[in-house]
């Protein structure tokens, strides 16, 4: 198995303004993947930030934004992937898109929307777990909420190897982020890859960043409070292959099915 080349982007988003954000990631990426990357991660929502003016910020899957992420992932020969707000048939999810370089695209519509803001009578929840493969590594997309709830990301019998997770984690909860972020990659024999956003929203709640990689033994491979940051960094298959032969406990887990 090779391994893999991830560009993360920690972003500062301008609200509810889905022309500057593209603008913005553009020339940020433009002059900081120096080299050649397989991945790029961006937000939770990342070109309007975490809004519930679904209507008004919605795009369909043929929209601007969907064709900026085909344009770059065509670009930079990379995978991107990101969430954004997405209208189909009358109704508005939170879709975590996976682009690849030839336009062929999957998603994911967040699963757990958080109804402290609202998030449940603005959007419709997605009922589909998904995993998808990049050069033979099998990546489980999650977005935000979703990390507070383990049955729903269990990796029943390692099905996938990292969990890639995108989201808009406010500071008042960052300590909640990250130690959910080192249980699910210790719980799950997994590497775990969260990207979050930095800088005040437009109802003034503050998002510190916090983005991290953790493998499957709890140890941080990349992590960064505060501040917008592109960054770049490598994992190895070797690594996850080992933690899993030495404590093979995976094997032990409870047979469940989530209804």
């Amino acid at each position: 198995m090779q391994n893999l080349k991830i560009t993360v982007f920690q972003a500062y988003l301008f609200w509810e303004n889905i022309d500057k954000n593209l603008q913005n990631i553009s020339l940020r990426l433009s002059g900081g993947v120096r080299e050649k990357t397989d991945l790029i991660v961006l937000p939770e929502m990342f070109n309007t930030g975490f809004t519930m003016k679904a209507e008004e910020m919605a795009e369909e899957m043929g929209g601007k934004t969907m064709q900026w992420l085909q344009k770059t992932a065509e670009n930079y020969d990379c995978v991107i992937t990101g969430s954004l707000i997405i209208k189909e048939k009358g109704k508005f999810y939170n879709r975590m898109i996976w682009m690849l370089p030839t336009g062929e695209y999957q998603f994911y519509d967040k699963h757990h929307l958080f109804g402290m803001g609202d998030e449940d009578t603005n959007y419709t929840a997605g009922k589909k777990q998904l995993i998808v493969e990049l050069k033979g590594w099998k990546i489980r997309l999650a977005v935000c909420y979703d990390l507070r709830f383990p049955v729903w990301l269990r990796n029943k019998n390692a099905e996938y190897d990292i969990l890639l997770l995108v989201a808009s984690w406010p500071d008042k909860r960052s300590a909640h982020w990250r130690t959910l972020i080192h249980a699910r990659a210790v719980e799950n024999q997994s590497y775990v890859i969260a990207v979050n956003r930095v800088g005040h929203d437009g109802n003034q709640v503050y998002h510190s960043g916090h983005s991290m990689c953790i493998d499957p033994y709890g140890n941080t491979v990349y992590y960064k409070p505060e501040d917008e940051d592109l960054y770049t960094f490598s994992i190895n298959y070797p690594d996850l292959e080992k933690i899993r032969r030495q404590f093979p406990f995976l094997k032990d887990a409870d047979s469940f099915t989530i209804s």
